[in-house]
């Protein structure tokens, strides 16, 4: 997900929340105490809240309320890990929550309770750090009132605080009630560095146990009483509505509840998920289709269309017309072709619901609490405040979730019904009916010197604005005072208003490529909003994902040109960046770079920056019967101070596995406006058998913590094709690869 960051500044009290702007969404400030006093306090039994995230009951137990979903990345694990070092208590004795859709927990990067963009544990830094160390701070003081000596005379070490001058101790459950009672400190001294005892030394999961015994709770373990099934049968193209159905002549059928129409399409409701399956192929229904119907192919025809009749530019420097009139200079142009791509997310996308009369109860995987809460208001009869959010572990993400339409439909059949249902996407309904990777089409152009110096570099990019998909529901959740007749003008205003102060442009399709590290001498950086209709959403790293590949390509393009050497090229580009300069150093010693190989094995590298953290990578490979192999992957992340070394390294790895099912074997081809593929038969994931050996290597950093899950993605295709064109010869500027 994009991110315009805003300056938030933790204010007395800890713990106010500024709510900046999502990408090209609305733009809202407020302040909001942690507590909704303003204090802390203690309920009848005995349970301390200390803040929105801390309580301490009476025996002494730590419950953290972790405000960020956890969906594989390590948010359980990472964020625990703070609030257990200020606290110098075991994170694994630390009870963990997950948050309900509240105000305070909203992402301070995006004025939204969203989980994305990889600023989990950067956006958390300070405040979650900052509400441990005020709890441990009003700790002190209360103990340190009790045997009438400093604060600074005491210490506190998992839930035992002792008095340095007697050696006497207190559990942290005997002075809660007096430490309710402290002055909330104006500034918590948050732990040096040098004394760490868990960040950056903790390595272990603390969701791992729950989740090889079966008893972490997925959205789709959730079941509650009385609850019945259901399933949507969705238009057979996007933009159909339902004509008429045979569903009144099914009531018979074994299991049968219901049949009700919603707004996506036809409900089936039985007293199980396969009645429900068995009946929802027995139904026969007529749509009426619109007269055009977007494809692939009439996709890209628009995207060059438009390409040639308008554009914005968002980065210029120098004069690249200038360059490209130096008849001493060499020009070299490419174009690309990107493909959509749907998330493939392992769990596909269910909800439970129960709509009453005066509240509604929703348990699902959901990576923003606060929007599924304007999606049921939207849906039913109900005020935000009477919607109820239940957070699940999610199993995968990936940006998918941040949209809440199968939350809306399972919202919708339960308020028909009048009873609990639980809604659950086949993988076919997940395939077909994403919110889909854009489309994008991209013209490359570069004038090169005589010394082989890049003395104009122009990149156009062609595709939708995801912020248009999105924005119908998350402008309404920025404003959560508005009534429900405002949400759609709020939704209007947000598309009116891209690119002014109120609502910031939106960069999803072109980040990674306007803010590129490398040093020309000229550059130019255009941009054309072209959208053919295809349902779009955030995907992995989102506009890096298919920027980086594009870069990286034709920066490896340029060095063969003027017969540099692809790693020397780059960093004689990179003078003013040496921490990239520096991860792409690491990988080329770590990896053997320009060393021989074996035989026919071909390296490539490539390296980016996003969501604030540096990435290279080289991919070692070779071609096996036609089919490309690739052996091994050398990867280095300077993600500033590390929190949990093993989760890094697992987000490296995961992205790296993401991307080689990407570059081998991700596309979905709209035709007649219908995605082709429906499950993974056709829409592959890589297997065990073809993956490749990773390493994994991290730069000793004593800067802020940044992104750990999407930056180990955008290179990865880049280096990928870089040696897949020194074995054959041929240069790739479309996904995924195909050699024939």
């Amino acid at each position: 997900m994009t991110s315009v960051i805003s300056n938030t500044k933790i204010t007395r009290r800890g713990l106010f929340v500024k709510g900046g702007s999502a990408s090209a969404a609305l733009a809202l400030g407020f302040s909001l105490p942690a507590c909704t006093t303003g204090k802390s306090r203690i309920s009848d039994d005995g349970v301390w809240a200390a803040n929105a995230w801390l309580e301490i009951n009476a025996d002494g137990a730590v419950e953290f309320t972790l405000d960020r979903v956890e969906m594989g990345q390590g948010t359980y694990t990472g964020l625990t890990t703070l609030i257990a070092e200020e606290l110098d208590q075991d994170p694994e004795s630390i009870n963990i929550t997950f948050a309900g859709a509240k105000q305070v927990y909203r992402n301070p990067d995006y004025g939204l309770q969203i989980t994305g963009g990889s600023n989990s544990l950067s956006s958390a830094w300070q405040p979650i750090r900052q509400a441990a160390a005020s709890a441990r701070d009003m700790l002190l003081a209360a103990a340190a009132q009790v045997w009438g000596v400093k604060a600074s005379e005491t210490s506190l070490q998992d839930g035992v605080i002792t008095n340095a001058l007697t050696a006497e101790t207190l559990r942290i459950s005997d002075v809660i009630s007096l430490a309710s009672k402290q002055a909330i400190p104006d500034s918590p001294e948050l732990k040096d560095a040098a004394k760490f005892k868990y960040i950056g030394k903790y390595n272990k999961r603390l969701d791992a146990l729950a989740k090889v015994q079966g008893s972490a709770d997925f959205g789709i373990d959730s079941a509650v009483d009385n609850m019945v099934y259901a399933l949507v049968v969705r238009p057979n193209a996007i933009g159909a509505k339902l004509v008429k159905h045979n569903g009144a002549d099914l009531s018979d059928e074994s299991g049968f509840v219901a049949i009700t129409e919603i707004d996506s399409g036809l409900a089936v409701v039985a007293n199980s998920y396969w009645a429900a399956r068995k009946i929802a192929r027995k139904l026969e229904i007529e749509w009426a289709q619109p007269e055009i119907l977007p494809s692939t192919q009439s996709a890209f025809e628009l995207y060059r269309k438009a390409a040639d009749e308008a554009f914005e530019v968002v980065r210029e420097e120098g004069s690249t017309s200038e360059a490209y009139e130096r008849s001493s200079n060499q020009t070299v142009e490419l174009e690309f072709e990107l493909p959509f791509l749907a998330h493939a997310t392992m769990e596909p996308m269910n909800c439970v619901a129960h709509i009453q009369e005066d509240r509604a109860d929703i348990w699902a995987s959901t990576q923003g609490p606060d929007i599924a809460q304007v999606v049921v208001a939207k849906a039913t009869h109900l005020d935000l405040d009477q919607v109820h959010i239940h957070s699940k572990f999610i199993g995968g993400g990936f940006g998918r979730r941040l949209n809440q339409d199968y939350i809306g439909e399972a919202a919708e059949i339960s308020k028909a019904l009048g009873q609990p249902v639980k809604l659950v996407w086949s993988r076919e309904d997940d395939m077909k009916n994403d919110f889909y990777r854009p489309a994008s089409l991209h013209r490359v152009k570069a004038s090169l010197s005589e010394a082989g110096e890049v003395a104009a570099w122009n990149h156009h990019v062609v595709g939708p604005g995801v912020m248009d998909w999105y924005v119908w529901d998350a402008a309404p959740a920025m404003f959560p005072f508005a009534p429900k007749f405002m949400y759609p003008m709020l939704g209007k205003v947000g598309l009116a208003t891209q690119g002014t102060p109120m609502t910031p442009a939106d960069r999803s399709a072109y980040e990674g490529a306007d803010d590129l590290l490398y040093e020309f001498a000229s550059q130019e950086i255009r941009y054309t909003k072209a959208d053919v209709g295809i349902p779009s959403g955030y995907w992995r790293s989102v506009g890096h994902s298919h920027n980086g590949f594009v870069t990286e390509t034709f920066i490896d393009v340029l060095a063969h040109q003027s017969k540099q050497d692809e790693l020397a090229f780059r960093l004689s580009l990179l003078k003013q960046e040496p921490r990239l300069a520096n991860v792409l150093k690491l990988v080329a010693h770590k990896g053997a770079w320009g060393k021989p190989t074996k035989s026919g094995v071909f390296q490539g590298i490539a390296a980016h920056k996003s969501f604030g953290s540096y990435v290279a990578e080289l991919v070692e490979l070779s071609i096996e019967s036609g089919q490309i192999k690739v052996h091994k992957v050398v990867s280095a992340i300077d993600c500033g101070m590390v929190v949990n070394p093993d989760i890094v390294t697992m987000q490296m790895e995961s992205c790296i596995v993401f991307g080689l099912t990407a570059a081998l074997y991700g596309e979905i081809v709209f035709e007649d406006g219908q995605a082709q593929q429906s499950n993974f038969h056709d829409y592959q994931m890589v297997r065990n058998n073809e993956c490749p050996e990773i390493e994994v290597h991290i730069v000793d950093s004593t800067e802020a913590p940044t992104g750990v899950g999407e930056p180990g993605l955008p290179p990865f295709a880049a280096a990928m094709g870089g040696a897949i064109f020194k074995a054959t010869g041929k240069r790739h500027t479309r996904l995924p690869f195909k050699l024939a």
